[in-house]
């Protein structure tokens, strides 16, 4: 049944859909889940209590006809999460830790089939201008969700299939071109690829990428991923480097990216992938958009399409920002524009922020000349300081300080703490002390910190302990705390296998980089550089070779750990569990010295072996170095050392 406006006749017709169905998509046996019921009711309680269905034109939610599914998703795909709930597939419930971040229970078909069709119902009504614009408060979410996959809690893709029935199905309506907005903090990789070569489809998703190490872990959310053939340009990816992005990092993306390409592309109408995962406190996104933020975001929008804007609820596990944030969505598809100006002298974005800005401008700008121009350095040059966020993605929790104008604290005001009144000021001295501590204790200790890739050239590995940078490294590193250099270099051959994976990183731009297989192999022969350090600049290169946004005021690797690795052979360490080369080996001794190593955990090796991780021979620039260092360190000829390398990029492991 449909419930009209109950206000002003005048006021835009908005339109909503909630069903207590969707609920019944639950964990099997009670386990408790971030993506679980509450995330729904909460919602639709807080608008009860703020008068917002009241206000709005309240839908009735129907299942999805499989002929629309069929749109976006197999056969084979729709009649496995059809069946999924009935009796014969309880065994196949059990097992769906196998697949990608995904549970089922006998709930879980219905709330799909209705996820998926109460966002074709919101879509076809604001298409057909029956509504102004409406939102659809759906579980489970759907952009992780591919053609012949259910991964990252979704089952179904709800926006994509919308978007697909509205072009395909009603072309009658007049819908030509559609936006997808993707705010959420994981990348949509079901959606891009479905509109991967479709240019009535511009998508953008804004995202933490962490370099591929964030989920879905991979490369899928890089600037450089743009479309292909016809859709070549309109997949626009922004990807964080980081955590603790804020209004300000994604309200600098907005002016400066989506919106100038948004009004060139000139929409017919904006649906938005609306996940609040990237909302302060969220225990999965580690980021701080505030829920003036997200009104900010939409209230940009509404400025396309003529506001004919749709939004899917995608991701967001913390209940009250995941409510307080569609309220003050709400709220701006119902009243409209209402102007807000962010003081920039107190909020301004990352240096990471600027810096993926420029890289997605300057890769986009052959299809969108709004692009070409360079941004003025009184803009880019006003940056905050990134004080502490964990490379993690999955589960970890984080809390990102943040610094938030004064205007946006009032406007926030009574519904989230302002986190500029958190006593980061006052914990400086404590953190400050800690660290001396701990840096004066592992000055004193030496290892040999045994290197396999770049870092065998020496001048390369001075950049981790003097900081700079070598010709072909893409951005300078910040070195150590303690810049002395080391006090030997030695070289050795150790039984261990050499391997290149991963396409991208920062430091280096594509191609894959250096790997030590953690176990040993008679068969196998590795040149390791081995320099001696203290304990604590390994710590220090153990940082830059992880994350570069850590607050070191604990050691990750101390003198505990150092007394217990010749026993257990390697110490993962799980603060850097995110990081690639987060798994230290010990390789014995030297002079009564430990030789420790850093390389990726046997995890990732079964997954090099797999497949799931790429396998990738390295860049010109990257192989050059380790070239350099080899020929360098009297070990190889020029001719020898490029064999060794080429050798170990094409071999599987």
């Amino acid at each position: 049944m449909e419930e009209a406006n109950s206000g002003d006749s005048s006021q835009p017709r908005v339109g909503i859909i909630y069903d207590e169905r969707m609920c019944k998509h639950r964990t099997p046996n009670g386990a408790s889940h971030p993506e679980n019921p509450e995330r729904i009711r909460r919602i639709w309680n807080k608008l009860l209590e703020h008068n917002i269905p009241q206000r709005c034109v309240v839908l009735d939610a129907k299942a999805a006809e499989d002929k629309y599914l069929q749109l976006v998703h197999s056969k084979e795909h729709i009649e496995f999460i059809k069946n999924i709930s009935s009796k014969q597939f309880s065994s196949k419930r059990r097992n769906a830790s196998k697949l990608n971040s995904i549970y089922f229970n006998q709930g879980s078909s219905e709330a799909a089939y209705i996820a998926a069709g109460s966002v074709i119902e919101v879509a076809e009504r604001v298409a057909r201008g029956k509504l102004n614009s409406a939102a659809a408060i759906v579980r489970p979410p759907g952009h992780h969700a591919e053609h012949d996959k259910a991964m990252g809690f979704c089952l179904f893709n709800n926006v994509a299939i919308a978007t697909s029935f509205i072009l395909d199905k009603r072309p009658q309506l007049g819908i030509r071109k559609i936006l997808i907005v993707d705010w959420d903090v994981h990348h949509g990789n079901g959606t891009q690829k479905k509109f991967w070569k479709d240019p009535r489809v511009l998508f953008f998703s804004v995202h933490r990428h962490d370099f591929g190490s964030f989920y879905p872990g991979n490369d899928d959310g890089h600037y450089t991923m743009i479309g292909e053939g016809p859709g070549a340009g309109y997949n626009i990816n922004v990807p964080w480097e980081n955590g603790g992005c804020a209004d300000s990092d994604y309200l600098a993306v907005w002016d400066h990216i989506l919106i100038p390409v948004a009004k060139k592309f000139d929409p017919d109408m904006v649906i938005v992938s609306a996940g609040y995962d990237a909302a302060v406190n969220d225990p999965l996104g580690g980021c701080c958009l505030t829920p003036c933020g997200y009104s900010l975001l939409l209230q940009k929008l509404m400025d396309l399409a003529n506001g004919k804007v749709v939004l899917a609820l995608e991701g967001g596990y913390n209940l009250e920002s995941i409510a307080n944030s569609f309220l003050a969505c709400m709220q701006v598809l119902l009243e409209g524009s209402r102007p807000i100006q962010i003081d920039g002298s107190s909020a301004y974005p990352y240096e990471s922020t600027w810096r993926v800005i420029k890289e997605v401008r300057k890769k986009l700008s052959d299809y969108w000349p709004v692009l070409t121009d360079e941004l003025p350095l009184e803009l880019t040059s006003k940056t905050r300081h990134l004080l502490i966020s964990s490379s993690d993605s999955e589960g970890e929790d984080e809390r990102t300080p943040n610094a938030v104008s004064e205007n946006l604290e009032a406007v926030i005001e009574g519904i989230i703490e302002p986190l500029s009144k958190l006593k980061v000021e006052d914990s400086n001295d404590q953190v400050e002390g800690k660290s001396i501590t701990w840096r004066s204790e592992l000055s004193k200790v030496d290892i040999w910190y045994a290197t396999f890739g770049s870092n065998m050239w020496k001048s390369r590995f001075l950049c981790y302990i003097e900081g700079g940078q070598v010709d072909g490294m893409q951005k300078p590193c910040a070195g150590s705390m303690d810049r002395t250099p080391p006090k030997e270099t030695l070289w050795k051959v150790l039984p261990h296998r050499l391997f290149f994976g991963r396409e991208f990183t920062r430091t280096w731009g594509l191609g894959g980089v250096a790997f030590l297989h953690p176990e040993s192999s008679i068969h196998e022969k590795t040149y390791l550089c081995l320099y001696r350090i203290t304990l604590e600049q390994f710590n220090d290169v153990l940082l830059q070779e992880n994350v570069s946004n850590y607050d070191m005021n604990a050691p990750v690797f101390d003198l505990a750990a150092l007394d217990s690795i010749s026993s257990q052979g390697s110490i993962s360490l799980e603060v850097f569990k995110r990081g690639w080369y987060h798994n230290v080996v010990y390789l014995g001794q030297e002079q009564d010295i430990p030789i420790l190593t850093m390389t990726c955990p046997l995890s990732n090796v079964e997954g090099f072996i797999t497949g799931k991780l790429p396998l990738c021979a390295p860049s010109k620039e990257y192989a050059n170095v380790l070239v350099k260092g080899l020929v360098e360190g009297g070990q190889l000829s020029e001719d020898e050392a490029i064999a060794y390398i080429k050798e170990a990029s094409i071999r599987l492991i």
